[in-house]
């Protein structure tokens, strides 16, 4: 009999996960009818037969919404509340004038594009290609944003916006890290928004953004911010500071090693306040003992989900902190200082 039992709940542990796609697509369309927006807008708990109008979807399928919100609820995006729905604390960055709304990174990330190359994942183990993006679409995630005007835009604007957010939480948390900068260049910062936010926080520090010319074509700097086409492989611009965020783990290690030598070479020495400032993410890191463990939990299987993303798509990693000092060693940064801020942990490295 228990083993019976135990072979029923495996089987249902199967089936879970086959079937674990469901969440994310349901929060993909959720995100596409605006129903976080709906819920806002409406002031308060909505009705099932409420956010059918609100939404102008067909009245027969009233029934079917019901059954995708029973799943969003359960799942802890939105809270049953008055026989309706309210907004729980992760939809409300859904709603898509949030300052930090994360709506437009969702779309891009459960679409399509970077949903094919798990489908090849198999075959990729079998052959010679760097990564299943290029066994998938036979290029690099890379040449595809180069390629594709629609992709690059898409995906700039989604990497954007989940930027905002972070750094919401290091002007909160990690502010002095950024006073009396007199420069800093954004090394692969994309259109800039986070540029911007620091050239506004810090209107005395002339801020550059580092990106591929097809990138930066076109962007307007403003009096403390300048946008630079060129190769962090090959020159990064003079700054005191370097700022890389979400950047190191799309590459291989001997690639960041190369790209933190660049930055060694654009900051001067520590004693004339040097350092590079890197925005990432510390596999292991959870949060404090006082936290629940649930929370701690949900943090390391992202951390692994997003390791594996880097491996399929980009040829990159995450790093335990471990990993990390190697790499820092080999290019020629002698001392580092972590904070972690969730998710994510901002690492000085000091030449």
């Amino acid at each position: 009999m228990a083993m019976q039992d135990e072979s029923v709940r495996a089987g249902t542990h199967i089936r879970n996960h086959m079937l674990n796609f469901i969440n994310s697509f349901s929060l993909k369309c959720a995100v596409e009818l605006g129903i976080p927006d709906v819920i806002h807008k409406h002031g308060g708990p909505i009705t099932l037969e409420e956010l059918v109008d609100a939404l102008a979807i067909n009245k027969a399928k009233a029934e079917h919404l019901g059954r995708l919100m029973n799943l969003l609820t359960r799942s802890g995006f939105f809270v049953a509340a008055n026989d309706g729905y309210a907004l729980g604390p992760p939809s409300c960055l859904l709603i898509k004038d949030h300052p930090f709304s994360l709506a437009p990174f969702v779309v891009e990330v459960t679409g399509p594009i970077f949903a094919g190359p798990w489908h090849h994942v198999s075959e990729w183990f079998h052959n010679d290609d760097p990564t299943a993006f290029q066994t998938a679409y036979g290029k690099t995630f890379w040449d595809s944003t180069s390629q594709d005007p629609e992709f690059n835009h898409n995906f700039n604007q989604a990497m954007a916006r989940s930027s905002l957010h972070i750094m919401s939480l290091v002007k909160k948390y990690c502010r002095e890290v950024f006073e009396g900068l007199d420069s800093l260049v954004d090394v692969g910062g994309g259109t800039g928004l986070v540029a911007r936010a620091f050239a506004d926080e810090f209107p005395d520090m002339k801020c550059t953004v580092l990106d591929l010319p097809h990138v930066v074509a076109g962007l307007e700097g403003t009096k403390n911010l300048v946008y630079v086409g060129g190769n962090m492989f090959e020159v990064i611009p003079p700054a005191q500071a370097a700022f890389l965020k979400s950047i190191t783990h799309n590459w291989n290690d001997d690639d960041c090693v190369k790209i933190l030598k660049k930055c060694k070479e654009a900051i001067p020495s520590r004693k004339n306040g040097g350092k590079v400032i890197i925005l990432g993410m510390i596999v292991g890191s959870t949060q404090s003992k006082a936290d629940d463990d649930d929370d701690d939990e949900e943090l390391i299987q992202t951390q692994i989900f997003l390791d594996l993303q880097m491996m399929v798509n980009y040829d990159g990693r995450e790093r335990k902190l471990k990993e990390w000092v190697k790499i820092f060693n080999d290019a020629g940064f002698t001392e580092y200082k972590t904070t972690q801020l969730g998710l994510m942990s901002l690492i000085q490295l000091f030449p």
